[in-house]
């Protein structure tokens, strides 16, 4: 059982930057793709972003060069950089991992409790 927690969230305004932090229970990196989702109030998971075995990534269309993915040197640890941050990112943040690249939701297998991220106007 692989056990994912987020961390980072928070409030911060229009166009300012936060960066979070998802930690494994295992350094299991080279096994699953890792990927970050967002849910708003009243709104289905969406796909953010996600990071493969070789660290090749993909993102939404909506967070394409604003947000960055990527993996920590210690193998078990993953970021998600944002930047230039809009009020329409505000939503729970989740991190979350599956064996084949994916942006569906029920591709992923392991989830975080998710952080929220707020964003001011």
């Amino acid at each position: 059982q692989v056990q994912l927690e987020e961390s980072g969230g928070g409030l911060v305004q229009t166009g300012g930057s936060l960066r979070l932090s998802c930690a494994l229970s295992q350094r299991t990196f080279g096994t699953y793709i890792m990927g970050w989702f967002r849910q708003a109030p009243g709104k289905e998971r969406e796909f953010v972003a996600y990071i493969d075995w070789n660290s090749m990534t993909n993102y939404a269309d909506s967070v394409k060069g604003r947000f960055t993915i990527s993996r920590g040197n210690s193998r078990n640890t993953m970021y998600l950089q944002m930047g230039s941050l809009k009020p329409e990112d505000t939503a729970v943040y989740y991190c979350a991992a599956a064996t084949k690249p994916a942006i569906r939701p029920l591709d992923y297998i392991y989830w975080g409790q998710g952080t929220q991220v707020t964003i001011s106007s």
